[in-house]
């Protein structure tokens, strides 16, 4: 796949297009990469994906508001390439570029600078200033510029629409399991590893202490967690906590990730590492003693390997 960051460097055969934010490349994104890969083979086209960067709320919104993604950009780029994309561009996000009208939009970009051939776009897509542009719109200009304009249903499960809202929501309220299933892949977070105050190699169960690579990298909710954990390529099972470790903070100190890797021995200070979460064993609690704590961490060992232990027999 060939990643643009200029629009009017692209030399595309027959583009068929689709543009959004993409943030997961969820299920839902994969049925609109699935059609556009099927329009373009008909009519001896190549798929191209537009998104933008920084994301739009980042820019359009208060300066306080604060966004939290799935996937950071270099992670999107790798996830969509995996969907068999042939291009891929990156338009920057400015003030500016968002008081572009939706007719500025399609008739410049779309039109005359890629000269596409068909346009895919999911249930939901707006676009241009205050999204005033729709559907309705997309398919009044595909009559003027004469390409194929088509729609994507939405892929619901239930009464629930797959969406990056509905997967961000699951992962705020700690229903990986869920996520999962619409990511169709497990939820994943890399970073790197920082010092912490070694309470967990006291108790026995050393701790890797995360930073997260991604600044808007959105983190599940509180809790231990039964993770895969990639250290210098080898997957290791890992027992992941998230949230301010009450029993050993006294005040108000900031959240943790911090991951017991289960079989490994050595220094990871600096390293880079990546979780795959696979589910959640337990809220966080607050204990009465160091022992206490250390006789509940035993319980989550055994249930996280009795766990990896009947995945790999269903597999």
């Amino acid at each position: 796949m060939k990643v643009y960051k200029d629009i009017y460097s692209v030399n595309i055969r027959n583009p068929f297009v689709t543009v959004g934010i993409f943030d997961g490349v969820h299920l839902g994104h994969q049925l609109i990469f699935d059609r556009l890969k099927e329009l373009a083979k008909s009519n001896e086209g190549e798929t191209v994906v537009i998104t933008f960067w920084p994301h739009p709320k980042t820019v359009v919104e208060t300066s306080d508001y604060e966004i939290k993604l799935i996937n950071s950009l270099e992670e999107k780029i790798n996830l969509i390439e995996e969907q068999g994309i042939d291009h891929f561009i990156i338009l920057p996000f400015t003030k500016v570029f968002s008081q572009l009208s939706s007719e500025t939009f399609i008739e410049h970009f779309l039109y005359q600078t890629l000269k596409i051939k068909g346009l895919v776009v999911g249930f939901d897509h707006k676009f241009g200033r205050d999204r005033e542009g729709n559907f309705e719109v997309l398919m009044q200009y595909a009559q003027n510029f004469n390409f194929i304009i088509q729609k994507i249903d939405a892929l619901s499960v239930g009464e629930i629409k797959i969406s990056s809202t509905s997967i961000r929501n699951a992962l705020l309220e700690g229903n990986i399991e869920l996520a999962n299933s619409y990511l169709s892949r497990n939820f994943s977070i890399s970073g790197v590893v920082t010092n912490g105050k070694k309470i967990g190699r006291e108790l026995g169960f050393p701790t890797a202490n995360i930073k997260p690579d991604f600044a808007f990298q959105l983190i599940p909710f509180d809790g231990v967690y039964a993770v895969r954990v990639i250290v210098h390529g080898i997957d290791y099972s890992g027992m992941l906590n998230i949230g301010n470790r009450p029993t050993v903070n006294q005040g108000n100190e900031s959240k943790s990730i911090e991951v017991h890797i289960l079989g490994f021995e050595g220094d990871l200070y600096d390293k880079k590492i990546r979780l795959f979460f696979y589910k959640r064993i337990r809220n966080e609690m607050k204990f009465n003693s160091l022992d206490e704590l250390k006789s509940q961490l035993k319980q989550d060992k055994e249930e996280i390997e009795t766990f990896f232990a009947s995945q790999i027999k269903i597999n």
